[in-house]
């Protein structure tokens, strides 16, 4: 029998965000350390040590797994649409393995570039489709804090890589880069087989007129067992009454989300995991060694300090969990926007004033470390890191993953939840692949980049963003709807609150009065 307790659901369920942050870590502590950088070297300085690969070889490798997540996304929609939410899991879980097997194995930056690409096309089919499959089976109280769970795994993934990384790091040879790429392999495997005790999504269910099954999860899951629950009765008309007014519509493609009904609640949902990649914390999380070279940490003191943005990470992911459907979306998003942008600003300010280039080549022979700065202007500079994550992971960390699944109706939801995480790895790839040379050529002046981001990230959320939270997954159908607001665009952001009831559709209104005259109708269509 299926697992019922949706908590453990989400638990097994998130490992596939934790495959995300294992990538993150292992490549961030690994880069620094001497044996990837010879390996991986074409040649050696005067004194013996190895540059590394060059920022832009660099960069290629570091975006190449996000070049995967791209096209595993939007492969995702069609995946899921066809063998559910359940199995599209299982499947970016096998994807993982066989990456790792050959990111363990590489002989060259060609087969590392592969084997990345490989462990990508697994991320974006979980990152794409794990939200959706938690947000289908939990009931609205607790859909937030249960999808947040995501970015949660990715924090703790990203903390575990890293010690066994930085542990790996005193062993000699590559095996200090090998061991670590090797173990990320376990948790897909927890995962493929965790993912056999749970249950398929109801709504997907319901969308394959599998209607048994539906009621089956639906009472396994928010019955806790009783077919009779009040709770479980509103979710399957809810899920009933939508799938019949949506049965009119042949099969979705991702066309259909760009017609005017439809495009406004897209481009929020692309640009929400847009935004959460230009507030830079690419720069925080892929290249924060590069950050504290240039701070003078060397050795053991750079990764250790920089493994303490992780622990942050991990902790403060805690209180979004704990209140974010309390909070709202909105809020969270603006609040968010303001913080970071306030320390990106402080940093950029602090290595202008305080800095200055670094010796040719970059410190430590990192190219990308192009900048210097030392005493107590070094020390501002990490606290202001510091801070800048503790800011990004109560806010748009979970939210930007929270977010994109309650903008959706079900016909649509895979493929849209999938286009939008296409956007997030798009630009993630194009980040990874941009922050090195970037501090070797503008220096400083990145920050000041994605200062500006936070900046139109705050305008954007305030005037286009509605408030999702505390609502049904149907409910936000009629908001996006609203025959009193302007058209294709529904009530109006500002004006959302959270668990704000919203204006009803009048045609969907109507077919959910319908379809809810009597109990009788209901059974006969389960039947």
């Amino acid at each position: 029998m299926p697992v019922g307790n949706i908590y453990l659901i989400a638990a097994i369920a998130i490992i596939g965000g934790g495959l995300f942050g294992f990538d993150i870590s292992s490549m961030s502590a690994i880069i620094s350390g001497s044996p990837y950088r010879c390996y991986f070297s074409s040649d050696r300085l005067p004194d013996g040590t190895c540059p590394g690969p060059n920022s832009d070889v660099q960069g290629g490798i570091t975006a190449s797994m996000a070049g995967g997540s791209w096209l595993g996304a939007l492969a995702s929609g069609f995946i899921t649409d066809r063998l559910g939410r359940k199995k599209a899991i299982m499947i970016g879980s096998i994807l993982w393995c066989v990456g790792c097997i050959l990111v363990c194995a590489s002989q060259d930056v060609a087969m590392l570039i592969v084997g990345r690409i490989v462990n990508g096309l697994c991320v974006g089919i979980c990152s794409a489709q794990v939200p959706v499959y938690i947000s289908e089976l939990a009931e609205p109280r607790l859909r937030g804090r249960l999808v947040g769970a995501q970015q949660w795994a990715i924090t703790w993934g990203i903390m575990i890589m890293f010690y066994i990384s930085y542990g790996c790091s005193f062993i000699k040879g590559t095996a200090a880069f090998r061991v670590p790429w090797g173990l990320q392999a376990i948790p897909a495997i927890i995962l493929f087989f965790g993912m056999m005790l749970l249950p398929e999504s109801p709504r997907w269910l319901a969308r394959k007129d599998r209607w048994e099954e539906c009621k089956d999860v639906l009472t396994l899951v928010l019955g806790k067992g009783d077919a009779n629950s009040k709770l479980v009765k509103e979710e399957f008309a809810e899920i009933q009454a939508y799938c019949e007014f949506e049965r009119q519509n042949a099969d979705v493609t991702y066309l259909e989300l760009f017609k005017p009904h439809m495009i406004n609640r897209t481009h929020i949902g692309i640009f929400t995991q847009i935004w959460s990649q230009l507030t830079g914390m690419n720069v925080m999380m892929y290249y924060i060694t590069y950050v504290f070279a240039m701070a003078g940490l060397t050795g053991n003191n750079l990764l250790v300090s920089s493994s303490i943005q992780y622990v942050i990470n991990v902790c403060m992911t805690v209180p979004a969990l704990i209140w974010v459907d309390k909070w709202g979306r909105r809020p969270t998003l603006l609040v968010g926007a303001t913080l970071m942008g306030t320390w990106l600003f402080a940093n950029a300010g602090i290595l202008a004033t305080y800095g200055h280039p670094a010796p040719p080549g970059g410190v430590g022979g990192i190219a990308a470390a192009s900048w210097q700065v030392s005493g107590h202007a070094a020390k501002a500079v990490i606290a202001c890191s510091y801070l800048f994550v503790a800011s990004f992971a109560p806010t748009w960390g979970p939210v930007s993953w929270i977010y994109p699944p309650e903008l959706f109706p079900l016909r649509v939801r895979g493929k849209a939840v999938a286009l939008s995480t296409s956007a997030n790895w798009a630009f993630n790839f194009a980040l990874g692949y941009f922050v090195p040379p970037s501090f070797e050529n503008i220096k400083w002046k990145t920050y000041i980049l994605f200062g500006v981001f936070c900046i139109a990230m705050f305008v954007h959320v305030f005037f286009m963003f509605p408030e999702t939270a505390g609502k049904q997954l149907e409910e936000v159908e009629d908001m996006f709807t609203d025959v009193n607001g302007p058209r294709n665009i529904g009530t109006l952001a500002w004006k959302t609150r959270v668990g704000q009831r919203a204006p009803k559709n009048v045609v969907v209104s109507e077919k959910l009065a319908a379809l809810r005259t009597s109990e009788e109708h209901v059974k006969s269509e389960t039947v």
